[in-house]
């Protein structure tokens, strides 16, 4: 599987039954790219990022005082879902939609520049497996709400709320940029034995419409 490069920085909204919406040429050209046979790839497992056999834990997290009881992060209700994202070290907070597939097999992209989503195909955040969370980087208007995923590095933090009141914490592992057409779809999708999550965007340099690469932030789940 690929992301295909189609980004082109949106300029405007269309209202559609009283909400904003895109036209579907519009959307099929936003910053979140392209994503092709997502179900199969997760369902092959994963190697770790950079091609390691486990994903580095580059800094240590220490369990709850006490021992025991529950820390900040919890075990996600089996019908919660994520509904908001908080990353204090960029000042991001934002609400999450829902992302599905369209019928060729592509990940839809969020219908708002200021609102990332979570792919539904993936695990609940908390729960084993890479939780997958997809948002925009910029429009001829200005930053978009992944902006400055970029600049996150090892050990910042990461909060998923869920629908159920919990909320799950992360620390960032690494950031990396890949060209779209070498986009590591086995370390981002494939499966994992335990909870981590993807955030992903568009970076590099814009050329001919679109970005050429991808920001990928890996997380894992802060014990």
């Amino acid at each position: 599987m690929r992301w295909h490069p189609k980004h082109a920085r949106p300029r405007h909204w269309f209202v559609k039954d009283g909400r904003p919406s895109l036209p579907r040429v519009l959307a099929a050209a936003l910053g979140v790219t392209a994503i092709v046979g997502v179900t199969a790839a997760i369902a092959q497992g994963a190697s770790s990022p950079g091609g390691r056999a486990q994903t580095p834990v580059i800094v240590p997290v220490a369990s709850p005082p006490g021992g025991g009881g529950q820390g900040p992060s919890t075990s996600p209700a089996t019908d919660a879902q994520p509904v908001s994202l908080d990353i204090p070290a960029i000042n991001l907070h934002t609400t999450l939609q829902q992302l599905a597939l369209d019928a060729s097999g592509a990940l839809e992209p969020p219908t708002n520049l200021t609102q990332a989503g979570w792919y539904s195909g993936s695990p609940v955040p908390g729960s084993p497996g890479p939780s997958v969370i997809a948002g925009h980087v910029d429009s001829f208007n200005g930053p978009a709400v992944f902006f400055n995923l970029k600049s996150l590095t090892a050990g910042d933090r990461i909060t998923v709320g869920l629908s159920s009141g919990h909320s799950v914490q992360f620390q960032v592992m690494l950031v990396q940029r890949y060209p779209k057409d070498q986009f590591p779809t086995q370390d981002v999708y494939g499966a994992r034995p335990d909870p981590e999550l993807r955030l992903i965007t568009c970076g590099g340099a814009f050329a001919n419409g679109h970005y050429i690469d991808n920001v990928v932030v890996y997380a894992a789940l802060s014990k």
